[in-house]
């Protein structure tokens, strides 16, 4: 029998913490007074969709799966396909990561009706689950240029209104 180092056993303890809290992992969809928190299972169990984008970071291309972040907002009743029109092309959406770090977004970039590109809330990465920098939901904007828009660690997703 080995017995492991104490530098072994940490990262092994480490591992098994950061497993245990994204199976324990929510997001949390806001519109005014409806919301939502939606479990990484209730979100592996919705319709995927799957995009590939460039991480200039890292100099290599990345495939995303998860739900579209229409469908998602659509839980706390916001307008989706032909309703978005008029005062809804004021509404926008606020993504913030778990470190504070927030994107905004148009909420018609979201409607694949309106829009040509992809918004995802991700759950994996290269066919596997994300890890814990990254994971375990991220919002992917497959459109952009330039990923800032991708928002590691979500945690929150609210429709506004501009005024």
């Amino acid at each position: 029998m080995k017995i492991l180092g104490c530098s072994a056993v940490f990262v092994w303890t480490l591992a098994i913490a950061s497993l245990a809290a994204q199976a324990q992992a929510s997001l949390k969809v806001l519109n005014g007074s409806q919301q939502t928190s939606v479990s990484l299972e209730a979100l592996k169990s919705l319709p995927h969709k799957t995009v590939t984008v460039h991480n200039p970071h890292e100099n290599v291309d990345e495939t995303y799966s998860g739900v579209l972040l229409i469908d998602l907002l659509k839980l706390v009743g916001a307008p989706v396909g032909k309703d978005v029109h008029g005062k809804a092309l004021a509404e926008y959406v606020v993504a913030t990561g778990s470190d504070g770090y927030k994107a905004v977004l148009a909420l018609a970039e979201a409607e694949p009706d309106f829009h040509p590109g992809d918004v995802l809330v991700a759950d994996t990465m290269n066919g596997k689950p994300l890890d814990a920098k990254i994971g375990p939901f991220r919002l992917v904007v497959s459109d952009d240029k330039r990923p800032a828009r991708s928002v590691r660690n979500l945690v929150s997703v609210e429709l506004k209104a501009a005024e």
